[in-house]
């Protein structure tokens, strides 16, 4: 796919940046923020994050290859049971998951002001 830069209406680049404001304030976005700047702070949490993604990523790759032994799951299910022992994590994806449930709220809006389906033009999102 072929990227270009596109000139915006300024009309309508105000709209944007009048949407990214007040989304950037709306609760869960903003809870989520607070919860990833506590995430970015916390290198202990980072870490154990990073061993239990790695540690997972392993496991698939080994079960895929059906090669998964007790120790395996064993080192994964005692990751895991730390990760939701950290107050850091729980908070982050809790917010996570409450920003990601509120964005469709968002499209629909948009989409019923616009009167088309807005999140298929939008594209794909990620948090």
């Amino acid at each position: 796919m072929d990227s270009q830069t596109v000139a915006l209406p300024p009309d309508l680049l105000k709209a944007a940046q009048v949407l990214a404001e007040t989304l950037l304030r709306a609760e869960p976005i903003a809870a989520y923020q607070k919860a990833r700047a506590r995430l970015d702070a916390d290198s202990e949490a980072r870490a154990l994050l990073e061993r239990f993604l790695v540690a997972q990523a392993e496991l698939r790759i080994r079960q895929a290859r059906g090669m998964v032994t007790q120790v395996d799951v064993h080192k994964l299910r005692t990751l895991q049971r730390e990760v939701q022992a950290s107050s850091t994590l729980i908070a982050y994806v809790e917010a996570q998951q409450a920003a990601m449930a509120f964005l469709p709220e968002v499209n629909r809006e948009i989409s019923q002001l616009l009167g088309v389906d807005f999140a298929s033009l939008a594209g794909p999102a990620s948090c």
